[in-house]
């Protein structure tokens, strides 16, 4: 049996994660590959709708930072980058990370895009060839919001992201595909796994699940956070892996952090529907078969993982305008604080309706008594006596105008309500777009990935 192994780190967990982590994660030790994902649901429509105002935008400009940081160790060969950083333009990520190569005087570097995944511009095509893209939760065709669509992108797998790898590339930067494949592609590259190997691809798959969310694997957002160490300085996770598909999540040893059989096993249970159908392009991976066990000090050893064939489909994330929403706060303070949040909150709505403005939604949160739990207030009230509360309301509907004209109802309250009032800051609140998700499902004969290799 082989016994190389391949360390794939994570480096980034979402667009604004520690900007130092993927950094650290080249510069404290030896790495083959290092993981950044960048990309949530609602990303893409920030990105588009940033790219609408400037056409060189619509990517995560901080990675082209990054890039910069460790260029020495990529352009020497110690480390490969995997990321989906590129968003709705990786062809303009890709030209930034080739003139931070340039000025630097380094030649022979190639950089690699993987896209075609966004789809908006062709989904008249789409819908004509039969293609509905109905709601997963709904049924209802996109047809019935297409009008109001800021983004269309399918999930791609790992496919196109191995043939930039076999292409050479030191860096490849995707669109929209899935997390997971970030590193499921090395693994196939480096052990010439076959993609039609279930298990392998499912173990793959289930590395890629524990890497993707950053540091949530080695103690950040863990429930036992009292037991980790050095939070001030945390590692973010390394999974060393095999040819047989099992592996070990680490982290360096001069890092803080925890990796236990705990952290890992609260990451496999993150963002998940049913275990034992865990459904990428890639294959259909049981996370149920996953045995694991503390094999060290901060080494966990995952095995025995099975999967299943991938599906005929793609996933389509989409999203699309759904109305305004406005929020604001106000801070009564002791005594009688949360009475008088509450009647605050019962003024706002009354002066509203009197305005006749339209919203669908009129919402209040007493901070500091029930903001974070669903306690009712009542007349229970006397039994707590907090010093302060934040009243927090919040409204949403169908008109930015209507939206706005209650953000000027907030800070008369401060001379024609209950008194005691402070805390408000910033200005009259101003109505936002509220982005909707679109989950649908695309034949994979319908589209296809392009992968393209540039270089200095």
């Amino acid at each position: 049996m082989s016994t190389k192994t391949i360390r794939i780190a994570s480096g980034q967990g979402f667009w604004g994660d520690l900007p130092v982590a993927p950094v650290n994660q080249v510069k404290l030790g030896k790495i083959d590959y290092l993981m950044m994902d960048y990309l949530a649901e609602v990303t893409m429509s920030i990105m588009q709708k940033q790219k609408l105002r400037n056409p060189d935008f619509g990517y995560a400009r901080d990675f082209v930072g990054v890039i910069e940081h460790i260029l020495p160790e990529i352009a020497a060969g110690k480390v490969r980058v995997m990321s989906n950083a590129g968003g709705v333009n990786p062809q303009a990520c890709k030209d930034a990370i080739l003139e931070i190569a340039k000025k630097a005087g380094i030649s022979g570097l190639k950089v690699a895009v993987v896209d075609g995944d966004n789809i908006l511009p062709d989904l008249d095509s789409f819908i004509e060839r039969g293609h509905e893209l109905n709601n997963m939760e709904t049924g209802e065709p996109v047809i019935t919001v297409k009008d109001k669509l800021l983004s269309a992108n399918v999930y791609f797998g790992a496919e196109a992201m191995v043939e930039a790898l076999e292409a050479g590339a030191h860096i490849v930067v995707t669109g929209r595909v899935t997390d997971t494949g970030l590193c499921l592609a090395p693994l196939v590259h480096e052990f010439g796994w076959d993609f039609d190997d279930a298990d392998k691809m499912a173990a793959g798959t289930v590395a890629g699940h524990i890497l993707e969310c950053g540091a949530q694997s080695s103690g950040g957002n863990f429930t036992d956070w009292e037991l980790v160490p050095d939070m001030e300085d945390i590692g973010f996770p390394i999974v060393e892996a095999y040819a047989d598909g099992s592996f070990v999540v680490t982290k360096h040893e001069n890092a803080g952090g925890l990796v236990s059989e705990a952290t890992i096993k609260e990451q496999l249970l993150y963002e998940i529907g049913d275990p034992a159908e865990y459904i990428t392009p890639d294959c259909v991976a049981d996370f149920t078969s996953i045995e694991l066990a503390q094999e060290g000090e901060n080494r966990v050893r995952v095995w025995g993982i099975k999967g299943k064939p991938k599906t005929p489909f793609y996933k389509v994330s989409a999203s699309y305008l759904d109305g305004y929403k406005l929020t604001g706060t106000l801070v009564y303070a002791w005594p009688d604080a949360l009475k008088k949040a509450v009647r605050a909150g019962e003024i706002l709505k009354a002066r509203a309706e009197k305005l006749g403005l339209t919203f669908d939604a009129f919402h209040t949160e007493y901070v500091g008594f029930n903001g974070c739990t669903e306690q009712p207030a009542g007349p229970e009230f006397d039994r707590d006596t907090p010093d302060e509360v934040q009243l927090r309301v919040a409204l949403s509907g169908p008109s930015k105008k209507d939206l706005d004209r209650f953000g000027m109802e907030l800070a008369p309250l401060i001379l024609t309500g209950p008194s005691a009032v402070t805390g408000f800051a910033g200005g009259r609140p101003k109505a936002g777009e509220i982005v909707a998700y679109w989950p649908a499902l695309l034949r994979k004969d319908a589209v296809k990935a392009r992968m393209t290799i540039f270089s200095t």
